[in-house]
């Protein structure tokens, strides 16, 4: 399956009505907190929209009369109106604020969870700094639409439409002549908002790629300084900085582009109001009071019109953020728990007529393989770099599930057990451990429900029956040793120990060992083949090896290269197939 995420500079071109649905269902679960956001913006849109009309009554009744008692009087009304939309506007910015982070907190919960879902393949076609950017940077975006942008939105939606009817209501040629340049500047943002969006899309993939160029960049630092590459490094790192910059420059003018635009809409909206008021005024077809409310009403409308301009360049990159965040939540694994009813079989492991290649490949890695694994025994898997060990191993523990044919589990297909109960039972470690910032406790005791919440009593004692607290002495503080993701003050050989414990300490069925004796010690080496002999009588142990004195032990050995996984019959001849499949690559 493939599962490379989308780069491509296109986006969708959606209405201002489906791009605010896209959006809804992310407040789902807020709805009282959206309710009372709404409350506040209609309040606070109600004593605005209300104020010109108090205005013109003042001007036309109280000070052409002279009653100045009564000005005092009306102006302590509206000062009540403006106390309230004080209130009302701390009252929706205080809600959506919170509205805002929870769903911030909720999407990228749900984002992460998501990933967690994927299978190898989709990590292995996409940049993780791509991946972070999209859980940080554009949820993030969204974050501060909903917390701003949206409160704001619908705020000055409502005050441009109430101060429309108010417009067309006082006066109907007046209004009319007054909302002509919002029409026209409307049906010109209709048609610009596309690029608009597919600037803000691009802006943010950019940015998705330089962070993907420099998590790259600093997880192989070690290797660039080994071989003096620090200009390939800053060539690269200026490359993908440079096209962000590009991007970002892009987008803005393009987001900015509302704003001059609005404001040339808005002056002529309030030069006709003026010009053509003058004249009605004139011709006593109005007072001049409903003069003053019309050009209070046209500023209503006109000035939120300015606002939006900015608002608009935030919803377009929410949008955007939206459509990388759907992209990923739209992934579903190509590796679901299916039903299969138990075959009869005395095997803990079987192919049947395995086939498997990798996405995007033309060739298979494994053709047509078939074989049985016993309980308790040792298996050896051998043959040249590239030959399929590791992909073999990786179908084993359905890290990737077979192009045909299927693995059986204990007489049922692997794909129908749920993946808490296949990682019991099957433990592996892989050719390159990886440990997490923490303890040697923690990365020992990483995924093993059963143990979680042991003592450190407890867990000593079950390592000590497993033989383990030999390899645990390896570390100068024990348990409490210091681990940092990066496996700085920590040898390749280190981890692998604890990726070793962490397997064996789960007692599982079936144990792969990829390479794990790679980077150790010949003493080390040595005792983990004690230990591995100690093992369960049950447990069932897959060795991949170069080393031929790692397999020497073994109860059976694969030859694996070419596609095909075939059984090596005697130590001898597993010697002269490597040897002779070492010459073939």
């Amino acid at each position: 399956m493939d599962y490379r995420l989308n780069t491509a500079d296109a986006a969708r071109n959606e209405s201002v009505r489906r791009a605010i649905g896209r959006l809804i269902p992310l407040m789902s679960s807020e709805g009282w907190r959206v309710a009372v956001a709404l409350g506040a913006i209609t309040l606070t849109s109600a004593m605005s929209l209300l104020t010109p009309l108090v205005i013109s009554h003042v001007v036309d009744t109280y000070i052409v009369a002279g009653d100045y008692p009564g000005v005092l009087r009306w102006s302590a009304i509206l000062l009540g109106f403006f106390l309230v939309t004080l209130g009302a506007s701390y009252v929706q910015s205080r809600t959506m604020g919170s509205v805002g982070r929870r769903i911030l907190f909720k999407l990228r919960n749900t984002l992460f969870e998501k990933l967690q879902s994927l299978p190898v393949a989709f990590f292995n076609q996409n940049r993780s700094g791509d991946l972070i950017s999209r859980i940080n940077n554009d949820t993030d975006k969204l974050n501060q639409f909903f917390a701003q942008a949206l409160v704001q939105f619908l705020a000055n939606a409502f005050m441009m439409a109430g101060a429309a009817i108010f417009l067309l209501t006082l006066d109907v040629r007046l209004g009319l002549a007054a909302l002509v340049p919002a029409v026209l500047v409307l049906v010109v943002t209709r048609l610009i908002a596309p690029w608009v969006k597919r600037t803000s899309f691009r802006s943010l993939q950019t940015l998705g790629g330089l962070s993907g160029e420099i998590q790259e960049s600093l997880q192989n630092f070690k290797v660039i300084v080994a071989f003096n590459r620090l200009d390939y490094f800053r060539a690269k790192f200026a490359a993908a900085n440079q096209a962000n910059y590009r991007a970002s420059i892009t987008a803005g003018v393009a987001s900015n582009i509302f704003i001059p635009l609005y404001g040339l809409a808005a002056a002529l909206g309030t030069a006709t109001v003026i010009v053509y008021g003058i004249v009605l005024v004139r011709d006593d077809a109005l007072s001049i009071g409903v003069l003053i409310a019309f050009m209070l009403y046209a500023n209503t409308f006109y000035q939120p019109l300015r606002q939006l301009a900015a608002i608009w360049s935030s919803l377009q990159l929410a949008l955007a953020g939206l459509d990388r965040v759907s992209e990923v939540l739209a992934m579903e694994t190509d590796l679901p728990v299916v039903p299969s009813p138990p075959v009869a079989s005395g095997a803990l492991l079987a192919f049947e007529d395995v086939t498997f290649r990798y996405p995007g490949m033309a060739t298979d890695v494994i053709r047509h393989a078939s074989f049985e694994l016993e309980r308790g025994k040792t298996y050896a898997f051998i043959g040249p770099t590239g030959g399929g060990k590791t992909t073999t191993a990786s179908l084993m523990a359905r890290l990737y599930d077979p192009t045909s044919g299927r693995v059986l589990l204990e007489g049922r297909d692997i794909r129908a057990y749920d993946p808490a109960e296949r990682t019991e039972r099957i433990g592996f470690i892989l050719q390159e451990p990886y440990l997490f910032t923490g303890t040697v406790r923690d990365n020992i005791l990483y995924g093993n429900r059963a143990a979680a919440e042991w003592s450190d009593e407890r867990l000593l004692a079950r390592l000590r029956e497993l033989g383990l607290t030999a390899l645990l002495d390896r570390f100068g503080e024990g348990l409490d040793t210091k681990v940092v993701a990066t496996g700085e003050g920590m040898s390749l050989g280190q981890k692998q120990l604890i990726a070793f414990i962490r397997a064996a300490l789960r007692n599982p069925d079936l144990l792969i060992l990829d390479e794990a004796t790679a980077n150790i010690d010949t003493v080390t080496e040595q005792l983990l083949q004690a230990i591995l002999r100690q093992l369960p009588a049950h447990t069932t142990r897959v060795v991949i090896a170069h080393r031929l004195n790692t397999i020497e032990s073994a109860d059976e050995i694969f030859f694996v290269n070419a596609g095909e996984v075939v059984r090596a019959g005697s130590m001898e001849h597993a010697v002269e197939m490597l040897h002779a499949g070492a010459r073939q690559s």
